[in-house]
């Protein structure tokens, strides 16, 4: 599996820790999209990144951490065909998979230790989509299709100077 992971500047500690655990504790190719320090970073920068490439292939799953994991959460659910998934403990993370087939979990680093964050994202990679909620999942990626069909700029006719 190929799994992203990013941060703002209030995950990064965190982030750094997860990262090692992963690729300590499994085979999985791990891409850190940063931040890279402690300096400030907008989580919605690296939310988009990771979903962006979820989208288009280049990743199979991500996690994500801010300082509550809300803001990346809210920021990954706006790239299409994404669903991201706030998990702060080791049933929604394997439920976020196993229910949603959430492509990435999101994670607070001011709201959960690291010791359970470790937890979480392990329950959450050993989960795998088996059709769990498969009606559900279909029904929001209905509501998604139509809503961007309905939202389509309209093409402008005729001369609008005359």
């Amino acid at each position: 599996m190929k799994l992203g992971i990013g941060s703002d500047h209030n995950g990064f500690e965190f982030k750094e820790v997860i990262k090692k655990f992963v690729e300590e504790t499994t085979n999985h190719e791990v891409v850190d999209y940063g931040c890279h320090s402690c300096s400030a970073v907008d989580y919605p920068d690296v939310a988009f990144e990771v979903s962006k490439d979820i989208h288009d292939g280049k990743l199979d799953r991500a996690v994500l951490i801010c300082g509550t994991g809300i803001g990346v959460s809210i920021a990954a659910n706006k790239y299409p065909g994404i669903r991201a998934a706030l998990a702060h403990d080791t049933y929604a993370a394997e439920r976020a998979q196993l229910s949603n087939n959430a492509q990435i979990i999101t994670m607070g680093a001011q709201i959960i230790g690291i010791e359970v964050g470790k937890k979480v994202v392990e329950a959450y990679l050993k989960s795998e989509w088996a059709d769990g909620s498969k009606r559900k999942v279909e029904k929001i990626n209905e509501k998604e299709k139509q809503l961007k069909k309905d939202h389509a700029p309209q093409p402008v006719s005729g001369n609008q100077c005359g």
